[in-house]
């Protein structure tokens, strides 16, 4: 199995405070940069930029912070958390990442996906009446993107392509492609059948439900001939670390409330909150959140391995604006304390 990978990722959201204040532009995306510089310097696999499209998120441009990235960093690999291809241009997308894949020598990836949410859509002229059809269709065309550098194609929603050259081409062969997948089954069937990495966003609840999504993917893979060892699973979600699971819960509760509580009212739920007593036992290996001392996600990730077979995590350690100096500490936990015990116990 490949080394199991540690990694985190910003969605770079910037909503009111307890107070009402809001961070600026500005000061959001320099906390983002300086959060991959942080991960970077302590060692961390991965780190990734979500791609957003309104007022409250600072990237909309998530490639040119990836890039800025590039030229910060010295070995993290970088990747979208995700790229909505569906609303996208392919072949725009594949520029911009195999570019990428110059600035960083090599260090890119891409999550492809249809996102959580949909104001992209209108943004850009796409129908949600097109919503899988629009998927499908522009995946097909990156992956053809991927292997021919001279491309003729067809489809429904994108003009023609007639000898197109397709350039630059990366530093890899080929950029290693993640499906972004929730809970929808039959996104987990296609990742599989296409013998694509899948990405699970998973939030909260309980590991064994996820299961039968992860089983899936592999009986998928398998049966379209594809070599499972060389596919892989990440797991990615909300997650924070502090030195014992009470710190860690305290530290968080606020800005997770902050930020369920935003998005909820946004899409018209009914008002988030949770108690850190409600909180303290999502800290067991059984519950999905990732919110505890390093040993307790270590624990969390070992058993939720056992059900998955999957080898990354990736932590969103920023959410509802908590503080960079304690994101930093979360980093240095990650890194120091929880990869290293993961690793041990998977070499054995």
């Amino acid at each position: 199995m490949s080394k199991f990978e540690f990694g985190v990722y910003s969605l770079g959201e910037r909503i009111p405070d307890a107070n009402g204040n809001i961070s600026t532009a500005h000061s959001r995306v320099e906390e983002i940069i300086q959060m991959a510089k942080m991960a970077d310097e302590a060692g961390l696999d991965i780190f990734g930029v979500g791609e957003h499209h309104r007022l409250d998120f600072v990237t909309s441009s998530y490639v040119m912070l990836l890039a800025t990235i590039a030229r910060e960093t010295k070995d993290i690999k970088l990747t979208s958390t995700l790229s909505v291809i569906s609303t996208a241009d392919p072949v725009r997308v594949y520029e911009d990442f195999a570019t990428l894949d110059l600035l960083s020598k090599g260090r890119t990836e891409i999550i492809l996906g249809r996102g959580a949410f949909l104001e992209s859509f209108s943004l850009f002229g796409a129908s949600l009446n097109d919503y899988n059809e629009l998927f499908e269709e522009k995946l097909n065309l990156f992956l053809k993107l991927q292997e021919q550098e001279v491309v003729n194609w067809q489809g429904k929603f994108r003009p023609s392509l007639q000898n197109a050259q397709i350039a630059p081409r990366p530093v890899q062969k080929e950029l290693p492609m993640w499906i972004g997948v929730g809970g929808t089954p039959a996104s987990a069937v296609r990742a599989g059948r296409l013998g694509l990495n899948m990405a699970l966003g998973l939030l909260g609840g309980r590991p064994e439900s996820v299961k039968p999504l992860t089983d899936l993917y592999w009986q998928s893979a398998k049966e379209a001939g594809h070599d499972v060892s060389k596919l892989r699973v990440s797991v990615t979600g909300h997650s924070y670390i502090a030195q014992t699971g009470e710190q860690a819960i305290t530290e968080f509760i606020p800005h997770y409330n902050q930020y369920m509580n935003y998005f909820s009212k946004d899409r018209g739920l009914q008002y988030f909150h949770t108690t850190a007593k409600q909180l303290m036992p999502q800290r067991t290996a059984g519950q999905i959140l990732a919110v505890g001392s390093a040993e307790e996600l270590a624990e969390k990730i070992l058993y939720q391995h056992e059900l998955f077979g999957h080898s990354r995590f990736m932590g969103q350690f920023d959410m509802g604006g908590q503080p960079l100096t304690r994101v930093e500490k979360a980093i240095d936990l990650l890194a120091s304390k929880v990869a290293p015990m993961v690793r041990k116990a998977l070499s054995k």
